[in-house]
């Protein structure tokens, strides 16, 4: 059975692959190891080790404790968002969109996301 912190850091891991635009392929190949394992990763279906993930966040260009954001006094912290917000690709794709705006822009479009937001 996995562990519910293996699920969280594999979907940080697949999270932060997805939102810079790499493969589980070319992750793999930056840390030298076959894709299948970054898929098993990335479902929690294997546990990570403290020096592959280490190796994976530098991949990533996160520190290694990005993996464990949410995490607090060993428990999974509920957020406001759908849990499964992360697993989302429409989400990462609108994130990564947002991210590749003009900085200008991009704050006119949050603050006009914050206006709708206050009007529903």
């Amino acid at each position: 059975m996995t562990h519910p912190v293996d699920v969280h850091v594999g979907k940080r891991i697949r999270h932060r692959r997805w939102l810079i635009g790499m493969t589980q392929q070319q992750l793999a190949e930056q840390v030298g190891i076959k894709f299948q394992q970054i898929q098993k990763y990335e479902t929690g279906a294997n546990r990570v080790s403290a020096s592959r993930l280490w190796d994976i966040a530098e991949a990533l260009d996160v520190p290694v404790s990005f993996f464990f954001d949410g995490i607090s006094d060993g428990k999974l912290v509920d957020a406001d968002t759908p849990s499964d917000l992360m697993g989302d690709k429409e989400a990462l794709d609108l994130v990564r969109s947002y991210y590749s705006i003009p900085e200008n822009q991009r704050r006119r479009l949050f603050e006009l996301a914050r206006v709708l937001s206050d009007v529903a």
